[in-house]
């Protein structure tokens, strides 16, 4: 009869493991020191709660790799400047076609558009679902006849300060912009109370997972249709650090992905945590993003 040395065993068990985790280990350095090599990488970004989700969680996956990263928070046409004169690496923020319009139209051949990082964006006015009204035409007097906005540079702002020109009805409205925090808390105090309150809205948000809202019909096309979040880089980046090009050219997830950063964020977690606990439960998805990343 054999007698198994139990002692020796889980020993032998214990180095092979901890072999195997300093392996990886070893891996994950060696691909950080490969791939990134410390080179400075500059994000910008505007500080609607979208944006700050999907910027955090590229920029984690680039630290990840070895990116010295820094993410600028801006004004949105600042932002889009910064990435034409090049002080910023990339943006992955642009909505297009129609929220973004006119910022495109000043930079857009100035930077490198690489596409959409998510579809089935859209922006609008947005009510409470108990609130008798359907379409924008159908407002008379609800909410002190104010719309609740946000930060006045913003193209949901522009697009509302179009519709209050188009739609008669609205000819003695009045927009009052703030900040996206700001709409975001007047909107759940209203909600709570069950007052009467207009927002401009957009999607992905995570207002939509903690209320019950709907859009407001735009029957003269004013708010555009489904819009694009793209990616955009400036010139000379794909030669001077083509593996960032790359992943940043791969970037890519869906409406789910970016409401589930932004509601762990809602819910009180700092965004570089809600980004890295993001990253380490999608690491299929990231994977995507690196692939042909040596």
């Amino acid at each position: 009869m054999v007698k198994i040395n139990w002692k020796k065993l889980g020993i032998t068990v214990g180095l092979s493991l901890a072999l195997f985790t300093a392996g990886c280990s070893s891996n994950e350095e060696d691909k950080a020191d490969t791939v990134g090599k410390g080179q400075e990488v500059e994000l910008a970004y505007v500080e609607w709660d979208s944006e700050v989700a999907s910027t955090h969680v590229i920029a984690k996956v680039l630290e990840d790799l070895g990116y010295n990263v820094k993410i600028t928070p801006l004004d949105n046409a600042v932002m889009w400047k910064s990435v034409a004169t090049g002080d910023a690496d990339a943006m992955v923020s642009a909505w297009l076609p129609g929220t973004h319009q006119a910022q495109y139209e000043e930079y857009g051949d100035k930077v490198i558009d690489l596409g959409p990082n998510l579809e089935g964006a859209k922006i609008g006015l947005v009510v409470p679902s108990y609130m008798d009204v359907n379409s924008i035409e159908d407002l008379t007097d609800e909410a002190g006849k104010t719309i609740t906005g946000i930060e006045a540079g913003a193209g949901v702002v522009q697009a509302t300060e179009r519709a209050l020109e188009e739609y008669s009805n609205l000819a003695d409205w009045k927009l009052e912009t703030s900040s996206s925090g700001a709409m975001a808390t007047a909107l759940g105090q209203a909600y709570e109370k069950e007052e009467e309150i207009v927002v401009t809205g957009w999607s992905p948000h995570w207002k939509f997972g903690k209320y019950d809202l709907k859009y407001l019909e735009d029957p003269k096309g004013v708010y555009g249709a489904e819009e694009t979040i793209n990616t955009m880089v400036r010139e000379g980046l794909e030669e001077d650090m083509p593996e960032l090009y790359q992943i940043l050219d791969n970037f890519y997830w869906t409406m789910e992905d970016m409401e589930e950063v932004m509601l762990m964020i809602q819910d009180g977690e700092d965004p570089e945590d809600a980004a890295a606990k993001w990253v380490e439960d999608n690491a299929d998805r990231v994977k995507e993003w690196t692939e042909g990343i040596k």
